[in-house]
């Protein structure tokens, strides 16, 4: 795919902790609520967006994590989230 973004979700297996650490470690994608634009953002739905779900049959996985893949260069991204993923201790 070209000149377009992209959203992607994903479910470490390190629930909510390795899910706090990527986010935390990412340098490019932004924390953000609500996902799309032309920047890339990074959300925490079971702390975000469904937070008011987690004690229902609705509750999110807590490793999952969105991404909104925005226009910055690829590898740039690829980069910041392939460090972002080593920064995971359990």
């Amino acid at each position: 795919m070209s000149s377009y973004g992209g959203m992607i979700a994903f479910i470490l297996k390190g629930g909510e902790k390795a899910a706090r650490q990527v986010i935390n470690n990412t340098r490019i994608f932004t924390l953000a609520e609500a996902l799309g634009g032309t920047e890339s953002l990074i959300d925490h739905p079971a702390s975000m967006t469904h937070t008011s779900a987690n004690d229902s049959v609705l509750a999110v996985n807590p490793g999952l994590v969105c991404l909104s893949v925005g226009i910055e260069h690829v590898e740039d991204l690829i980069s910041d989230l392939k460090t972002a993923l080593e920064s995971i201790t359990t």
